[in-house]
């Protein structure tokens, strides 16, 4: 099938980034999220953004109103009814996003894909809680989505080929180089990278040196742009330990265990960037 209109269920941080980037592309928008104010403060993400892009003349201010005007919002999920394409970018929870998939499947037309950008859930298991598994696949996207090229494709037992080659043809066609996966615990990025963070974290717990200086080790040492503990900031210390969660219990190997040190940051609520504290100081 030949893909047009596009739906993305979430306004935060992904969400925005994905529809950002299929309205710059040409493809209308239906963005949604469960309450209003998130999806207005998506939308004001989407603007700075583009005039970010529109001050460093990589883009017209004529251009940056019409991929503006390509991104319509709602509160429900009915509004998606008409869409080719559903990304969903909710919350990194199992228990939600079978619920959000069920209804999905409601609303959708028949012929309509329904996606994941989840960074380490099955896509078998939520393609199972569908009635069109065959249509599900995962399409996860790396932050910030309108900068990164990778979207890993993942391919859940159910998922067919027709599916597969249309959601490849997509991410092409948006200027992302599409990666297929087998469905497996984090993937391949993040059952590589989040262990690695993972271990950061235990070596900073073990004060081997502090935040700065494994960070600094890291980027001077192994040429990383980033260093992990301003990466796990940087993508939420909660999703860190999410994904270390999902791997630890889908491969049941010690080594995937979260540091106690990751646990006690998401206890105390200093999950990075977003709440201005993490493993740094963003005040």
């Amino acid at each position: 099938m030949q893909i047009k209109t596009i739906g993305v269920v979430g306004a935060g941080t992904m969400g925005n980034g994905i529809a950002q980037a299929f309205a710059v592309a040409g493809h209308a928008v239906v963005m949604t999220d469960v309450a209003q104010a998130a999806l207005d403060k998506g939308v004001k993400t989407v603007d700075g953004s583009l005039e970010r892009l529109v001050k460093r003349e990589k883009m017209t201010a004529a251009d940056k109103a019409t991929a503006l005007g390509r991104i319509t919002t709602s509160t429900k999920l009915d509004a998606l009814g008409d869409v080719d394409l559903i990304v969903e970018a909710a919350t990194e929870n199992l228990t939600l996003k079978l619920d959000i998939f069920a209804k999905l499947d409601a609303a959708a037309k028949p012929d309509a894909i329904i996606a994941s950008n989840t960074s380490s859930i099955s896509i078998t298991k939520l393609a199972a809680a569908t009635k069109r598994p065959a249509q599900v696949i995962g399409m996860h996207f790396f932050n910030p989505v309108p900068v990164m090229q990778l979207v890993e494709l993942i391919r859940g037992l159910q998922t067919s080929d027709e599916t597969y080659a249309a959601t490849e043809a997509i991410s092409k066609a948006v200027g992302k180089a599409p990666v297929q996966v087998k469905n497996s615990p984090g993937f391949v990025v993040n059952r590589l990278l989040c262990p690695m963070i993972n271990e950061a974290v235990f070596a900073l717990g073990e004060g081997l040196a502090t935040p700065q200086q494994i960070d600094d080790a890291m980027r001077l040492g192994c040429n990383h742009p980033i260093g992990p503990l301003a990466l796990c900031d940087l993508i939420g210390v909660d999703v860190e330990l999410a994904v270390m969660q999902v791997l630890f219990e889908g491969f049941k190997d010690s080594k995937y265990r979260p540091a106690p040190l990751l646990v006690e940051m998401v206890e105390a609520g200093y999950l990075g960037r977003k709440t201005g504290r993490g493993f740094y100081n963003y005040g």
